[in-house]
């Protein structure tokens, strides 16, 4: 009799409230990778769904904008260019910039642009915008082509360095995934704050060394200019394709200890943020 009843004792659960600080809990979002992959696929095709050009926007962008700055700032201005010619100079630091401008962008918008998604269902919200730096990577392949073409036309030769691009994109991911958490998160409880984040992308544009290169700061600004994580990552750039002499050193690790710090702190707001998600959203 005493067995029987422990066989159809029901299980009694405990509903807590959640702690002040909730765990980061990385194996839960890897339970949702499948998850994780429809959303990026999903972003992917809507963005070239009934396009005219389809990818070729991806090209057009950087494209024009290179063209604008060989004007002004190659022809005009007569900005340095570290040995190379300034068209390729430029183009090779737009492409990491597009695809952090891109993802950062997409990133800080991601819960309000999936505002249903958030409301109606259970699973890890870092999810969202973490599906939302992947598609900018077609972008990033796509525009690339172009910059091969142009390496060719001006006789600038591909090098071992080559290989160091994959790390220099992770990098430029963590910092688009870092400061998109601290937005997407911030963005939700104060909408207008999305009125922000494009003047801001605007203003970073020029504080980082797209138009210019990094060797025009002063000497005694360099740390302090390198605490811009897309510093070490665009000099990176044309260090590894361009073979300039001005290797990045110090400022790539100053980026990456930036990047990895806001990737940190930004994953931690955002979860403990996210429990009043569907209540503001």
């Amino acid at each position: 009799m005493t067995q029987e009843r422990a066989v159809t004792r029901k299980p009694s659960i405990t509903i807590k409230p959640s702690p002040r600080w909730v765990p980061l809990n990385l194996a839960e979002v890897w339970e949702y990778r499948s998850l994780l992959v429809f959303l990026a696929w999903r972003d992917v095709s809507v963005r070239y769904k009934q396009t005219a050009l389809g990818v070729a926007w991806a090209v057009i962008q950087p494209l024009l904008t290179m063209i604008v700055f060989s004007v002004f700032f190659g022809r005009l201005i007569k900005v340095p260019s570290d040995g190379v010619p300034y068209p390729v100079f430029s183009y090779a630091a737009l492409l990491p910039w597009q695809y952090f401008s891109t993802a950062l962008a997409s990133a800080s918008q991601s819960l309000i642009t999936d505002e249903k998604l958030v409301t109606k269902i259970y699973f890890p919200r870092l999810i969202i915008p973490l599906a939302s730096i992947i598609p900018p990577v077609v972008d990033f392949g796509a525009a690339f082509v172009i910059l091969i073409g142009l390496m060719i036309f001006y006789g600038i030769p591909v090098t071992g360095r080559l290989l160091l691009l994959p790390v220099l994109m992770v990098l430029a991911a963590t910092a688009a995934l870092g400061l998109g958490l601290w937005l997407s998160a911030t963005n939700v409880r104060y909408r207008d704050f999305r009125y922000v984040v494009p003047f801001v992308i605007q203003f970073w544009l020029f504080v980082s060394p797209v138009a210019y290169p990094s060797s025009v700061v002063p000497e005694q600004w360099r740390l302090i200019f390198g605490l811009n994580p897309m510093t070490g990552v665009i000099e990176g750039f044309r260090w590894a394709l361009l073979s300039t002499d001005t290797a990045p050193g110090p400022l790539i690790l100053v980026s990456a200890l930036i990047s990895l710090l806001t990737l940190v702190s930004g994953a931690y707001y955002f979860r403990n943020m996210e429990r009043s998600f569907s209540d503001i959203i």
